[in-house]
């Protein structure tokens, strides 16, 4: 699916730029959800995730004019998300924490991705075919949504990151590294981890019935016990391959 502006982007940039309320109305009602699960994932501070979506807002506002149409609206958006929330989940953080070691480069060069470590990365077996008569129907479910969820909120920032912007946002390969600052190749990695974590958690599921419960991947400041997350609708996929 093609991510550059569309006709739909082009009458709603029309109206935003000339004022209109109720065309930002309608771009705040459709995004606002799904930039608090984003900024979710670079604080475990609700009130920190608020500041940073009402920043964006802000920045959204501010950029409308210079926006070229390079992108769809809704990537250059959570362009702006991503960058106001990393510069100020950092700025928290040196305020919460002064003498703590300084967060993973975004090369991916942590033990989440060892560049020349053979296997690792790969899937440890290969996966078994569920045998499902009717695997949307299972999908449907309340139950194995929230099994999904919780996997989902468990993973580790990156990946959860790349899972949000590709499976659930739907944004391109290309566009997911633009908004991120990583290459290709790292957000393969990302994303072949991140569905395998998830994939593992819904074969536990189908398979014996488990259903572990909600863990937190969020850094540790005092609002860590009130973290949650709104995504439910992550496609599963057997591989790691950019699609």
């Amino acid at each position: 699916m093609s991510d550059r502006l569309h006709e739909s982007d082009e009458a709603l940039l029309l109206g935003l730029r000339v004022g209109d309320e109720a065309a930002f109305a309608t771009l705040v009602d459709s995004l606002n959800g799904r930039l608090l699960a984003l900024a979710r994932t670079f604080t475990s501070s609700p009130a920190l995730a608020e500041d940073i979506v009402q920043d964006t807002w802000l920045g959204v506002i501010r950029g409308l004019r210079g926006f070229e149409g390079r992108s769809t609206l809704r990537t250059w958006i959570f362009s702006i998300l991503v960058r106001r929330a990393r510069t100020m989940a950092a700025r928290e953080a040196r305020r919460l924490f002064p003498n703590s070691e300084p967060a993973e480069a975004i090369d991916g060069s942590s033990g989440e991705w060892v560049p020349g470590a053979g296997r690792v990365g790969l899937w440890n077996d290969t996966p078994v075919p569920w045998g499902l008569m009717d695997p949307a129907a299972v999908f449907q479910s309340k139950e194995a949504l929230e099994v999904i969820r919780n996997a989902v909120v468990a993973l580790p920032e990156r990946q959860r990151q790349a899972l949000l912007l590709r499976d659930v946002e739907d944004i391109s390969a290309r566009d997911v590294c633009n908004v991120l600052e990583i290459s290709e190749t790292y957000l393969r990695v990302l994303l072949h981890r991140g569905r395998a974590r998830v994939r593992e958690a819904l074969d536990r599921y189908l398979r014996d019935g488990s259903a572990p419960p909600v863990k937190s991947r969020a850094r540790a400041t005092p609002d860590a016990s009130r973290r949650s997350d709104s995504s439910s609708s992550l496609p599963i996929r057997a591989n790691g391959d950019v699609q």
